[in-house]
């Protein structure tokens, strides 16, 4: 097993990189996405390189993150990781970054941050009309980045990356939770985001013994056996 979230990451990507690693659906708005790992990680790098090179973090700073389980959070968590840069858990504190929605904005009064990112979550990622009051577009910021990710250093086991859990931590409770969730190697898991809202679970469990995800926001139970067929689903957590 890894130690840290990005060899994880990167173990998935190389596995093969043109097949669906995390598909996404919203049932409420129709919306859905498909990302091969090598889409999913030119997302990731594109992160990593907002944070490194456009805000200038450095190995051990700390992001916000008020964002629901979606494929832009994904990008957006590892994202984080690969930099170096840990994600903060409550109680809130001040942070060097915030990514929110503009429903979650309000709350960037209680995660005072030097750089402000909002994204609508939109279909085709698509910006914002409207920008909350200080906040950047982050489909907007983040596409102006590189496809390719090389940190300055490699992320150690070590190193803080979600609360008060290291990157060896992090992994580790994500194996378990694999295992208490009945997801193996090969899988491809159905997740219900209402359930199972913890990126440990819908990203990172996953993510760890070689499984793909199909994410769905807003399920509606009566598309759920088609899609579980459709989608060529082995596990299903709703």
């Amino acid at each position: 097993m890894e130690t840290t979230i990005p060899a994880a990451f990167a173990d998935a990507v190389r596995r093969d990189p043109t097949v669906p690693l995390l598909t996404f659906y919203d049932d409420a708005t129709g919306d859905r996405a498909e990302l091969s790992g090598a889409t999913l990680e030119n997302w990731v790098a594109k992160t990593a390189n907002l944070l490194r090179d456009g805000l200038g973090t450095a190995t051990g700073d700390s992001a916000a993150v008020l964002l629901p389980p979606h494929w832009q959070a994904a990008a957006v968590l590892l994202g984080c990781w690969s930099a170096g840069v840990t994600v903060a858990a409550d109680p809130p504190r001040p942070v060097e970054v915030l990514f929110a929605t503009p429903e979650r904005a309000a709350e960037s009064a209680a995660w005072p941050a030097d750089e402000q990112y909002a994204t609508g979550l939109l279909p085709l990622a698509m910006p914002l009309r409207e920008l909350p009051g200080g906040f950047a577009d982050y489909v907007t910021e983040v596409r102006q980045h590189g496809d390719h990710f090389a940190p300055g250093r490699p992320v150690r086991p070590t190193d803080a990356a979600l609360g008060e859990r290291d990157h060896a931590a992090a992994c580790a409770a994500a194996a378990r939770r694999a295992t208490e969730l009945g997801i193996g190697p090969g899988d491809r898991v159905l997740i219900d985001a209402a359930a199972h809202p913890d990126p440990v679970d819908w990203l990172l469990a996953p993510l760890l013994v070689g499984a793909s995800v199909v994410l769905c926001s807003q399920l509606d139970p009566d598309r759920l056996a088609a899609r579980v067929d459709t989608e060529k689903v082995t596990r299903t957590l709703h």
